[in-house]
């Protein structure tokens, strides 16, 4: 008997399994945002209850069924994927907001609670939760711990794993643990942060609990277009460097400046190359000294415009454009690649004019649109799929960027995790040694593997085949270390 069949025969008759396996339903669930990796699950469990997912993963223990979780699907890096002879669980309905604490500065709450939802839920208090995905309008928190999301504060405020202080996770045996908690500090080894960005291989989240941030007295957004993209690179590290720390610092360039303006109206002038948006917070007076210095800065490094905003629905309007940018991107080409490397501030311009030079190489378009205080890239390699071959070509470009990342000192991802988008270029940024490392730590909460096999760590074999191909193909050269390039 199939593990298909299996694991319909052992979970219908659990209580609130409410089960799937409809064809026409389960292509619903064939892939999480990275569209290009599709895959149809066996089987969909959407529990109501708590009762209902241990009692699931309990079965899929026990009988070595492949188990993946899924959030909102809102992922980039084919996380959510689902497995062909597995059980995806969706955690929708787990949704409600269980306590705002105000004078502890925490929230409680389930996985299925979008990003922004928290925050609605902690301005009765005059508080927010820092970490703000473009996707938080959709996204859940359950994912956002999945896979460590930013957003265009973490800049100041942190990722995820910066301002989550508890967890309850259920393991891959149906147990419940508590991880973190009130206290500052926990004995033993930290692993809240090891199930952060752990991409639901180690555990299902049930329960977060946020950190919460008090409203500033005073923000204010400035809008600095630039004639000339390298300029706007190198204004990142030049403000950085005067001590100024802004609550977010977010680049883009021509082409998702238009693509944006022509979706949402935000306002940005169509004559520059590229925009830095810089917001501001903090007391009224230390807003306004920041103002003058930002300004100041900016224009030296070249700005040919500066806008201010102080006004809250200016400023929304501003950061409009920004949080849009993906979807209007969308609206210009049939489909795109977006990647998510990260790299040192002072690499920006120079990675900018290598990935110029790979759209000309692919023949692909690509805008740029990230968060260049914290050197977060997402370039946007526009492609379409019905023509042949353009698809290959988009992730062989996508490769070329994330490795040139690794070899300017960053790494494949800043906040959408590996995934199967990224899995080959792990064997570039590790050695077979750290790999071992991550495979022992996986083994060590599933050891029967049923939790998102397949999924962000790559076998060593794989590994050693990814660099026999390189090498064939002249791309690089093996080194004790793995694949080197650049």
């Amino acid at each position: 008997m199939s593990s298909t069949a299996v694991a319909r025969d052992l979970l219908r008759d659990i209580p609130g399994a409410n089960l799937i396996d409809d064809p026409n339903r389960l292509r619903v669930y064939e892939s999480d945002g990275l569209t290009a990796k599709k895959q149809l699950p066996a089987l969909v469990a959407i529990p109501d209850s708590l009762e209902a997912l241990q009692q699931i993963v309990k079965v899929c223990y026990n009988n070595a069924i492949p188990l993946v979780a899924r959030g909102a699907g809102t992922g980039l890096s084919g996380g959510a994927t689902p497995h062909a002879e597995g059980v995806l669980v969706s955690l929708a309905r787990f949704n409600r907001i269980l306590e705002v604490d105000a004078k502890n500065l925490i929230a409680r709450v389930e996985p299925g609670v979008t990003n922004l939802a928290i925050s609605d839920a902690a301005s009765e208090f005059d508080l927010f939760y820092a970490p703000d995905p473009s996707s938080q309008i959709a996204c859940t928190i359950g994912g956002n711990v999945a896979e460590n999301s930013g957003g265009v504060h973490c800049l100041k405020y942190g990722l995820t794993v910066h301002n989550v202080q508890g967890l309850k996770v259920l393991t891959a045996q149906g147990e419940i643990i508590e991880v973190g908690g009130l206290e500052l500090d926990q004995q033993g080894f930290d692993l809240l942060a090891v199930l952060h960005g752990s991409e639901g291989m180690l555990g299902l989240v049930i329960e977060v609990m946020v950190n919460l941030i008090a409203n500033p007295e005073a923000v204010a957004v400035l809008m600095a277009g630039f004639n000339d993209c390298g300029q706007a690179a190198d204004a990142v590290g030049e403000l950085i460097g005067r001590g100024v720390i802004p609550a977010g610092l977010e680049l883009m360039d021509r082409l998702a400046i238009k693509a944006s303006e022509d979706f949402v109206h935000a306002g940005y002038p169509l004559d520059v190359e590229a925009l830095l948006l810089c917001e501001l917070d903090g007391s009224e007076a230390d807003v306004q000294d920041q103002i003058n210095l930002v300004e100041r800065q900016f224009r030296a490094s070249g700005a040919s415009t500066v806008v201010v905003a102080r006004d809250p629905i200016e400023r929304a309007r501003l950061w409009q454009g920004r949080k849009a940018a993906f979807p209007a991107v969308g609206r210009i080409a049939p489909d795109y690649y977006c990647m998510d490397g990260t790299i040192p501030r002072r690499e920006l311009s120079r990675v900018l004019n290598r990935i110029a030079e790979l759209s000309d190489k692919y023949a692909l378009r690509v805008a740029n649109v990230f968060h260049a205080g914290d050197g977060n890239l997402h370039p946007l390699i526009l492609y379409d799929a019905n023509v042949a071959g353009q698809l290959v070509a988009a992730e062989a470009f996508g490769a070329e960027i994330l490795e040139m990342c690794v070899a300017s000192g960053g790494t494949i991802t800043g906040e959408h995790g590996v995934g199967l988008e990224k899995i080959d270029q792990m064997c570039n940024q590790f050695s077979s040694d750290e790999l071992q490392v991550f495979h022992g730590i996986k083994h060590a909460f599933d050891r029967r593997g049923i939790l998102n096999p397949g999924k962000a760590i790559p076998t060593l074999n794989r590994c050693a085949e990814f660099g026999a191909m390189h090498v064939r193909s002249g791309l690089g050269k093996e080194t004790k270390s793995g694949l080197e390039r650049f």
